[in-house]
């Protein structure tokens, strides 16, 4: 039996440690009592694993502007990003980026002082004619470094830590959010808390797939809280698949590596991507890189007919690539035992990104509709919303971007919202943890028999031979029946490990909950968006639809597993779609 919860009350309560949660409650806390939760160490969010910038038009390096940015990001996105969100992003990446120095952030510097800036895919000069070093980076350790330095201003400011806090639920009342319900991880037993303003910044969902370079903890559990609580998300059907995972694990091999001049070949030593994007090679946006290795390794040009290609350094030297690259050198000699100075690194595309989730306006104020209805209280940001920036593909650089910008709106969105406010917030409805406290009791109790590990895997498989970056309707309809099988599995698996205190096996089993919600999700939306977009692509509708299919995808749970689906307009205010070419 589950202890009686304890209650918390703060102004502000942030779910999520990474960039946008940590720049969220930064701002808030300036203002409001404000608390973050988390289900890891903040410091061991994933944005630390972002490696290779944060992309600014600061122009250190040669000349650049916001306009050259918005339309690399426009035309990157395959024309699906909202250009209003878009052009809001590339106009405060300059400032937000000057803000994050002065907080700290340690940036790379040029010989005068100024913050280092590298080349990335798909970022160019003057609309697309030219070469550009726009990402601001700390050699290969970016997120990292901008991870420690908006913890270190969170405590400096008097945030409230809750870590290692597994949210649960989200509590909902007369269509406002009045909080969450968490799981403490380290002594068990539920927690609840009460808040004027609730922040959702949980990060990605690629755990889902079996080759990621995702942390285990990045489960979307934030989305499946949103289809829970009877609200839409946004654009599921378009993942990212990075280009350069480490073969076979999938860990990052930041873009970094060829933005700094590295190289792509197959097994018979030829840089292929001169057959794919002859004009930008290497450095075409993502989408294009990852196709044109996938066909390669299709094609029978893997190293030794394997399913894996190389990420050649050698040329760069050694004193380049242990300055500028140390992460890279020392992942690929970790874990592969590649010394990339002296032997080129085995790479494969792997599941890496969420472009869709929590729909959210500029101000990152959650919707509940296409129609744009927001949900009183409640907000998004980072990997886990979507404000629409990234479209259909995202861009390197403009994650952790992204982040900072939105998480850093998100932050003030919420001070604006709680002085707007004239009277208290209603009080708690009835048994607000009851949700959270039947799920935990049924798994306790479940008498089914299932494997969580078994069902996990299964899903993994799943979607990885059959809603990775080729798709078609054979493959994805066989998909959507195995996760509705698999979610009927889910409901007898049974937690063998009954206490209560640092239970991982309980906590695995809830996260497979929820990455079986959002996968229907990903796989409906899949199914019924016929055309080839960004990182969405059916060899059985090979073809870009602006007729048709220029429009975002909104996609609500139903009570009885069904996904049921609407759609809404992109908006388009400067750039109109053309044939992408690079």
């Amino acid at each position: 039996m589950i202890a009686p919860s304890e209650r918390h009350r703060h102004d502000v309560v942030v779910v999520g440690a990474g960039i946008a949660g940590l720049y969220a409650a930064l701002k808030a806390s300036e203002h409001f009592d404000t608390a973050v939760l988390s289900k890891v160490f903040p410091t061991r969010s994933h944005s630390g694993a972002a490696q290779g910038g944060c992309a600014a038009s600061l122009g250190n390096m040669q000349e650049d502007n916001w306009e050259w940015h918005l339309f690399d990001t426009v035309r990157g996105s395959d024309y699906l990003g909202d250009q209003d969100a878009q052009e809001v992003l590339v106009r405060e990446a300059v400032p937000v980026m000057y803000e994050m120095e002065h907080l700290g952030v340690p940036f790379s510097r040029t010989p005068d002082g100024k913050i280092a800036q590298r080349p990335f895919g798909g970022h160019y000069a003057d609309f697309g004619k030219g070469d550009i070093a726009r990402s601001c980076y700390a050699a290969d350790r970016t997120g990292h470094a901008q991870l420690h330095t908006l913890y270190e201003q969170c405590v400096k400011r008097g945030v409230r830590f809750y870590t290692e806090f597994y949210v649960t639920q989200l509590i909902v009342r007369d269509g406002a959010c009045l909080g969450v319900v968490a799981w403490d991880l380290t002594n068990g037993g539920l927690h609840i808390f009460h808040s004027r303003a609730t922040m959702l910044a949980t990060g990605g969902y690629a755990r889902a797939w079996q080759i990621t370079t995702n942390a285990h903890a990045n489960t979307g559990d934030g989305l499946s809280h949103i289809l829970r609580a009877g609200l839409p998300l946004e654009d599921m059907e378009f993942v990212q698949f990075h280009p350069t995972g480490l073969y076979p694990h999938g860990i990052l091999i930041s873009e970094a590596a060829r933005g700094e001049g590295g190289y792509l070949v197959n097994d018979k030593g030829e840089r292929f991507m001169e057959r794919y994007a002859k004009a930008k090679m290497e450095l075409a946006p993502r989408d294009v890189v990852s196709r044109a290795e996938q066909t390669e390794i299709d094609e029978g040009r893997g190293i030794g007919g394997r399913p894996y290609l190389f990420c050649d350094l050698r040329h760069l030297g050694a004193a380049k690539i242990h300055e500028v690259l140390p992460q890279i050198h020392e992942l690929a000699l970790k874990f592969c035992g590649v010394d990339c100075v002296k032997d080129p690194i085995p790479i494969q595309p792997t599941a890496h990104y969420s472009m869709g989730g929590i729909p959210t306006g500029l101000d990152t104020a959650v919707y509940a509709d296409e129609k744009k209805t927001p949900v009183p209280g409640l907000f998004a940001s980072g990997e886990c919303a979507c404000v629409s920036v990234h479209g259909a593909n995202r861009l390197g650089t403009n994650s952790t971007l992204e982040c900072a910008v939105y998480g850093r709106l998100g932050g003030i969105a919420m001070v604006d919202w709680l002085r707007a406010q004239r009277s208290e917030p209603p009080p708690l409805p009835e048994g607000p943890d009851a949700a959270s406290r039947a799920e935990i009791e049924h798994l306790f109790s479940g008498g089914g028999g299932e494997s969580d590990a078994e069902i996990r895997q299964a899903l993994q498989v799943g979607m990885t031979a059959r809603c990775g970056i080729y798709r078609n309707a054979a493959d994805l309809e066989k998909q959507l029946a195995e996760v509705k099988s698999l979610r009927e599995r889910y409901g007898k698996v049974r937690v063998s490990d009954r206490s209560l205190r640092v239970n991982t096996e309980l906590i695995e089993a809830i996260e497979l909950g929820h990455m079986l919600d959002f996968s229907l999700t990903i796989v409906t939306g899949a199914i019924a968006r016929k055309e080839c977009r960004g990182a969405h692509w059916r060899t059985d509708h090979p073809w870009r639809d602006d007729k048709d299919w220029l429009k975002h995808t909104f996609s609500w749970l139903e009570e009885n597993g069904s996904v049921r689906l609407a759609y809404r307009p992109v908006t388009i205010t400067r750039f109109q779609p053309q044939e992408r070419k690079y």
